[in-house]
């Protein structure tokens, strides 16, 4: 059967342009892509990058207060939120122009416009067009999730903070993800007055244990109201726009906003998946296996729209890996093992590998933790910690996971993560010489294990 394409990309993120480019300007595929908001998705337009740069705006108000107790004269006016997003704004766009270049210069047809699966090898466009491809990828990422009872006009997600005309004066955030952290803590480093609800018992959920308390205790330290094991129960839109919200307590206060980061589901819904006889899981994943293909021969998705690992650089190696396979001639699979993450709270939070409960519950662990002022920050009278963390197999000295709380933490992560894909052992992190005054060296210093918790009678 002769096709229009050799592959159809649905979705114009991280995922779905590494594999069309791949596919097309180095294997040579016939690729077109359908992106029906903006080119780079989630992470260049509302996601990663505008967040990231949206930590560093707010780290320069700490910075200025450190900067006088280091002896310069400095005079504050506060923070210009539209003077920051007209530059973002112009940012967002330079890097979706650099996508949609990339892409086309590797020889990708990109239609601006939604594009849904007909059958195994066909697609619409919005236009009413349809072409045929031999391969058709699913890219089309996550999007977030508001409990329908919430769903009142005015309610923000994650995608709405970077479009604020004007900063609030209070805000309350839903959730104890790291998107809902990371926003506490921008939000309030930018001057608004934060409370954040978590049903749980602590924020962070999955993260190592000392990590999770480490960083509730620098964003309360911080100014952000956080209270955990709080749900909201009721939200009233006020007559001047504010909002009423009703918390498990009992207790009602009014904010000027609210922002619902109570998670993110696949983005699948109306896409045609499940006709063209796609299984997806209950909550809309588009089911793959270690190949990212699904159980339709001819269809296959990359990225958060699988509800993997939802991280721009795994969605990056899915769609790399995919068009190798498919059209490269060589069979690569994504290595979804020791992946590192980081959360962008002030100061960052880091992690790669296993959490102490998780080591535990496979064998004998030894820990080893420090805690301490850093000497940019305690020079400045900043009450801030660092946490530094190994957990190691106490039969084979691997270390089996590193969490780190500090100023910097991804970068470090970052090289510690290739210690631990390696297989390196504690003894190897000991013998290395430690480059001083950093943070850091504190990873090459930690000689003595925490005593074991003592056994429950």
């Amino acid at each position: 059967m002769d096709f229009d394409y050799d592959l159809f990309v649905i979705g114009g993120g991280s995922g779905g342009v590494r594999a069309a480019r791949i596919a097309a300007g180095e294997h040579g595929a016939r690729v077109a892509l359908a992106e029906e908001y903006r080119m780079g998705g989630t992470c260049v337009i509302r996601g990663c990058v505008p967040k990231k740069l949206m930590v560093f705006a707010a780290g320069h108000g700490a910075a200025l207060d450190e900067a006088r107790a280091y002896g310069w004269q400095i005079e504050a006016r506060g923070f210009d939120w539209r003077a920051f997003r007209a530059r973002l704004d112009a940012e967002l766009t330079r890097l979706e122009g650099a996508y949609t270049r990339n892409a086309e210069s590797a020889g990708v047809e990109i239609h601006a416009q939604r594009a849904v699966v007909v059958d195994p090898h066909k697609v619409r466009l919005a236009d009413g067009r349809e072409f045929s491809a031999r391969h058709i990828l699913v890219a089309t990422g996550g999007w977030p999730f508001v409990p329908e009872k919430f769903a009142l006009p005015g309610v923000m997600t994650s995608n709405d903070v970077f479009l604020m005309e004007e900063l609030p004066g209070s805000m309350l955030i839903v959730g104890g993800g790291f998107i809902a952290c990371e926003f506490a803590g921008v939000l309030q480093g930018l001057g608004v007055s934060v409370t954040q609800f978590y049903r749980g018992a602590q924020i962070l959920r999955g993260f190592d244990d000392d990590l999770r308390h480490h960083v509730a205790a620098e964003l309360a330290g911080q100014g952000v109201d956080l209270q955990v094991d709080t749900d909201l129960v009721g939200l009233e839109r006020l007559a001047d726009g504010r909002f009423a919200a009703t918390d498990t307590r009992g207790a009602r206060r009014v904010f000027d906003r609210v922002l619902f980061a109570t998670g993110r589901q696949p983005n699948t819904a109306g896409l045609g998946l499940a006709e063209a006889g796609v299984r997806l899981r209950g909550n809309g994943a588009v089911v793959v296996d270690e190949w990212s293909q699904t159980n339709v021969p001819s269809i296959f998705a990359v990225g958060d729209v699988t509800d993997r690992i939802q991280l721009t650089p795994v969605a990056i190696r899915e769609g790399h890996a995919f068009a190798d396979t498919v059209f490269g001639g060589r069979k690569v699979k994504a290595d979804h093992a020791l992946v590192a993450s980081a959360v962008f709270t002030r100061p960052e939070a880091a992690t790669v590998g296993l959490t102490e409960a998780e080591a535990r519950a496979q064998g004998p662990v030894a820990i080893y933790r420090t805690t301490f002022r850093p000497m940019q920050g305690a020079f400045a009278d900043s009450p801030s910690k660092v946490l530094m963390k190994l957990v190691v197999c106490a039969s084979s000295d691997r270390v089996l996971g590193c969490h780190i709380v500090a100023p910097g933490a991804a970068e470090m992560v970052q090289l510690v993560a290739i210690a631990v894909k390696m297989g390196a052992t504690k003894a190897d992190f000991d013998r290395t010489v430690a480059v001083h005054p950093t943070m850091a060296e504190e990873l090459v210093l930690l000689r003595k294990p925490l005593p074991e918790p003592a056994a429950e009678s």
